[in-house]
């Protein structure tokens, strides 16, 4: 049963993935489309759109009532995001280097957001009242970018692309997919945790962190290669902020959420310090390829505690 689970758990994660990829795909062009900015387009719908397969499973454990699975999902990608992604990306690309617009708007958000969510999670739950500050910090958000948009690009109406009848259509695909996929995601993680008596928040933290991470490593990698520094970076910066307050934030309107021992003492401690030295990074204006080298052997360094290899 295990095999079976686990070919489950790789093709819904297949759909989970591709389903948001065609969903943030035709959500760019209905969005320029609807004359919003590159700016725009870049961090709100490229920043929540990679966060859609964390959001999706985490609602799909919600209806599971594996709640759980939840802030292990969160936490878990963050960390994956910035030691594995940003370290690849920062590899691949010979360094990328820190544009102002980020320092100016996206790495004082993620401290905050950070900051926040730690502090509501000190005592291992997620209570009604705290999502609703989550989700308040994110209205906050959005309507900072909105203005920051403004005072920086315009872009003419004139130029605004017209809406094709197949990007509605991938958009219902991929949301159909997107949800498909985070529901038999799900179930196949709690089938194989109770399979191999292993805690459901372990395989989210590393296996389901991971996969919903694909999203972004495949945003961050192109980019590094191309040399889109701020691309990778941002995709990071507004995929983690949405994954904290979004992610965790949207299903805790639903249920409380725990966060067992292990995320609380490994895994949470292990994503602010990750969060820090990328903060520090930011601010020194550039993530050198020898840092990029640094964050992997610390992912490889999280996965051997906890697995308990090291």
């Amino acid at each position: 049963m295990v095999i079976f689970w686990a070919t489950v758990f790789v093709i819904s994660l297949i759909f989970l993935v591709k389903g948001a990829d065609w969903l943030l795909d035709s959500s760019d062009k209905i969005g320029r489309a609807a004359g919003l900015s590159p700016f725009i387009i870049g961090v709100l719908i490229v920043g929540l759109g990679t966060s859609l397969p964390e959001l999706a499973s985490s609602i799909a454990a919600i209806i599971a009532d594996t709640p759980e699975i939840v802030t292990a999902n969160a936490i878990g990608s963050n960390i994956a995001n910035i030691f594995l992604v940003i370290g690849l990306a920062a590899v691949v690309g010979g360094g990328l280097g820190v544009s102002k617009n980020l320092i100016d708007l996206d790495i004082p958000l993620l401290a905050i957001a950070t900051a926040l969510f730690t502090g509501i999670a000190i005592d291992q739950n997620i209570v009604f009242g705290e999502a609703i500050i989550l989700i308040a910090l994110v209205a906050i958000y959005i309507t900072y970018v909105v203005q920051y948009s403004e005072e920086k690009m315009t872009e003419e109406k004139s130029k605004r692309p017209k809406v094709a009848r197949r990007d509605i259509l991938f958009f219902f695909i991929g949301l159909g997919a997107l949800i498909g996929g985070a529901k038999y995601l799900i179930d196949s993680v709690v089938a194989i945790s109770v399979e191999l008596n292993v805690a459901v928040s372990v395989i989210s933290l590393v296996a389901v962190a991971f996969g919903t991470s694909l999203p972004e490593l495949i945003v961050s990698l192109k980019a590094a290669v191309k040399g889109q520094a701020e691309v990778a970076l941002g995709n990071i910066f507004g995929s983690n902020v949405f994954n904290l307050l979004i992610v965790v934030g949207v299903p805790g309107l639903f249920a409380t959420l725990p966060i067992d021992d292990i995320t609380f003492m490994l895994a949470l401690p292990t994503m602010v310090a990750a969060t820090l030295l990328f903060l520090v990074s930011g601010i020194s204006r550039k993530v050198h390829p020898y840092e990029g080298a640094m964050y992997l052997v610390f992912y490889l360094f999280f996965l051997g505690k906890i697995f308990g290899i090291i």
